[in-house]
């Protein structure tokens, strides 16, 4: 039982780790070619790639279709940028955050003419509010039924991609389009931001909004920085968007989660139009439970291997630390449970001639007739026959010649009473 124990104990440790190896590729769903998503996942790519992480990237048509993927195990994917917001509460318990690691501004553009900053000015006109599956799609529809445009029968909505509502937009056939960085690419926002003719709404209402959804941020994009000689834009404008979280599996490698923490870092930490310095990444928790790993690294930072070696040398050690010393602490007494167990059945077996010779022994206080006698030495011949076919270790030697010390006494005591 202790050596199946061991067996056991051991083949657990080499079995966990082997398995709790980081693996070398990973699959991120990102968004449409050309948006910050799809740019964001390509830093992420090369800042894996210097730790030997292989980083696949799908595109796809934004935060919904990812959210999508994620939920599905069929679905080959580790991990994905979702906004905040989209959620219907069916994958809440299935994935987890890493942490937000952007804001994602939802960007309003509306031809010519003056505008209130109300959602609501745009009542009666064609609106471009994103394709199917995109975060501008799902928060435009969300704000547009707040103000009552939708079903209105006036109001025309189109689920046009990016790339189409930019110019439908420029060609007159809509007079607003919805845009976020789930779905645009940077270029087409940057193009129509420099459009004659095309304006950014500025939310007067923003505050509202943000109080009404929870999950929505109030930003601002401050007047003339975009393009300080053309002071774009020519005032402040107040916009509402959520944060961008990186979603994973539940059963992501921690020193992988680790790894992707530090590119969030890297790719998420400076300070841009709408944040500020070491702003993101952060472990502020919306729909999703940020990982337990998430938290760890947030409160302490990477673990003290990966901190002074490089990543799959830190791996290594980090492994061999938490899978081979406490099997090496189960198996100390283990061995000792061994060499106990070893030196009873060794005793039992000298214990079982001693009770063997013992009951011999108290027969001779009885009458002892001729047959009897003859019997009783043959008994002694096998008992003294099994001992000296018995292997016992040299520490033993003292009991066994002992043994069979006993063995003479009692043969010698039988005969003394049979002298015939």
């Amino acid at each position: 039982m202790v050596v199946c124990f061991i067996g056991v104990v051991a083949c657990l440790a080499i079995s966990w780790f082997i398995h709790s190896a980081p693996p070398r590729n990973l699959t991120i769903t990102s968004g449409p070619p050309g948006s910050p998503f799809a740019v964001n996942a390509e830093k992420y790519r090369a800042i894996l790639a210097r730790n030997g992480v292989t980083l696949t990237i799908l595109p796809s048509q934004g935060s919904l279709e990812n959210l999508q993927r994620l939920g599905d195990p069929k679905f080959k994917v580790d991990i994905g940028f979702v906004q905040g917001g989209i959620s219907d509460g069916t994958n809440d318990d299935q994935l987890v955050s890493l942490g937000n690691v952007a804001y994602e501004p939802l960007l309003i553009f509306y031809r010519g003419g003056t505008n209130t900053g109300l959602l609501s000015g745009l009542a009666g006109q064609r609106l471009a509010i994103g394709a199917v599956g995109s975060g501008a799609h799902s928060l435009a529809i969300t704000l547009l039924q707040t103000n009552g445009l939708v079903g209105d029968g006036a109001t025309r909505l189109l689920e046009l991609d990016a790339e189409a509502a930019a110019k439908a937009l420029l060609a007159g056939t809509a007079e607003a389009a919805f845009m976020m960085s789930d779905s645009a690419s940077t270029r087409t926002m940057r193009t129509l931001l420099r459009s004659p003719g095309i304006h950014l709404l500025s939310l007067e209402q923003a505050e509202a909004y943000v109080r009404r959804f929870s999950y929505l941020n109030k930003l601002r994009i401050p007047e003339g920085s975009i393009d300080f000689g053309k002071n774009l834009p020519a005032q402040d404008v107040w916009l509402v968007g959520p944060t961008v979280e990186l979603l994973a599996r539940p059963d992501l490698n921690a020193a992988i989660a680790d790894l992707l923490l530090e590119a969030a870092r890297e790719v998420h930490g400076k300070a841009s139009m709408l944040q500020n310095k070491g702003e993101f990444p952060n472990p502020v928790e919306h729909e999703f439970k940020i990982s337990p790993d998430a938290s760890r690294y947030y409160k302490s930072g990477k673990k003290f291997l990966y901190q002074q070696l490089p990543f799959w040398i830190a791996s290594l050690l980090n492994r061999i630390l938490v899978a081979f010393i406490p099997m090496i602490l189960v198996l100390i007494p283990g061995l000792r449970l061994i060499s106990a167990a070893y030196r009873w059945r060794i005793q039992l077996r000298l214990y079982r001639w001693y009770r063997t010779l013992l009951v011999l022994e108290r027969e001779l206080t009885r009458e002892i007739t001729p047959a009897k006698s003859r019997e009783m030495h043959a008994r002694l011949s096998e008992i003294e026959t099994a001992v000296q076919h018995m292997k016992v270790p040299a520490s033993y030697a003292d009991r066994f010649y002992g043994l069979r010390g006993h063995i003479d006494y009692v043969r010698a005591k039988l005969a003394s009473l049979n002298p015939a």
